[in-house]
Order: C-alpha cells, then structure tokens, then sequence
C-alpha cells in the first residue's frame, strides 16, 4: 500500500477524532470553559507562571507526548508489518495518549498549573503521593525496558536494521 494513503487515513482519523471524539470529551466530560482564567494569568509572576501564544503551548505539548508511540511504531512495522503499527500509533494516540494527556493537562489547569504528583498529594494524601510516584518511576522502568527489548529483538531478526546502509 502506498505511504501516502496510509498517512492520508491516519490524518483524516486524527482530525475526526479531534473533531468529535474530543469535542465531546472537553464539553461532556471535562465541561471545559474558554472563559475560566487559566494560572499563568491568574498566578502571573514573569518567571513561573508567564502566559504564552497557543502555537507555542501546542509545539511544547507535541514535543512532551510524541515518545513511544512514534518509537516503538516503526519497529512493530519492521517486525509484524504495517497495519499493526499503523493501529498501534493512530488508535493508541486517540484512544489512550491523547485522552491521558488531555485529562492530565485540564487537571493541572484546574489547579494552578500543579504536577500530577502534587495533586495527587492534594487530593489522597502524602502516602498516595509517594505511591503514585513509585509507580511512575517502576512504568518509566518497565517502559525502557520494553523499549529496549524490542529493539534488541528488531536487531536480532534484521540484522541490518543496525546499519544505514
């Protein structure tokens, strides 16, 4: 199949999903209001907590959540071919990184620009926040774990998946 119709069908499901899938999670389940003040205006200080132009905020958001999925996406591709790794970055980016993000930024949003650690301490108590960020630290470990696993197995199989040449 043609690379171009492939990213033509990913577009068009990231745009359909943009349009109605989060239309419908930012007004049914978040409730979102453009009007609320948002802490970078309401705790402005020039230093912490300065307002920026959206496209800046959406390059910095990018640049945060495009990890394993475009990662790990081209390696499935090279070992169980195409449409596994076409499903795995373009569903999993609608249906499980974005939705996680997206709820986790509203969160912070909601109170004062904290970290998931603070509010997790804010809302369950300083034992579930040491929890919370134990079981960070053992995800970012099973990930790079996975990460590295996969690899090894792409470069055992195609040897030359190694080399640019």
């Amino acid at each position: 199949m043609n690379s171009i119709i492939l990213a033509l069908v990913g577009l068009i499901l990231y745009l359909l999903a943009y349009k109605f899938y989060a239309t419908f999670i930012s007004r049914r389940i978040l409730r979102l209001d453009p009007d609320r003040e948002t802490a970078s205006h309401e705790l402005r200080d020039g230093t912490d907590y300065v307002p920026t132009n959206k496209y800046v905020l959406f390059g910095h958001h990018y640049a945060s959540i495009a990890g394993v999925a475009p990662i790990i996406g081209p390696v499935v591709a090279v070992i169980w071919g195409w449409l596994p790794a076409l499903l795995w970055v373009v569903f999993g980016t609608i249906f499980i990184g974005a939705v996680h993000d997206f709820n986790v930024l509203t969160l912070s949003t909601r109170n004062q620009g904290k970290s998931i650690g603070t509010l997790s301490e804010k809302f369950m108590g300083s034992g579930a926040r040491t929890a919370f960020l134990l079981v960070i630290v053992f995800l970012l470990i099973i990930l790079i774990s996975v990460f590295a696993l996969v690899i090894a197995k792409l470069f055992i199989q195609i040897p030359e998946s190694a080399t640019a040449a």
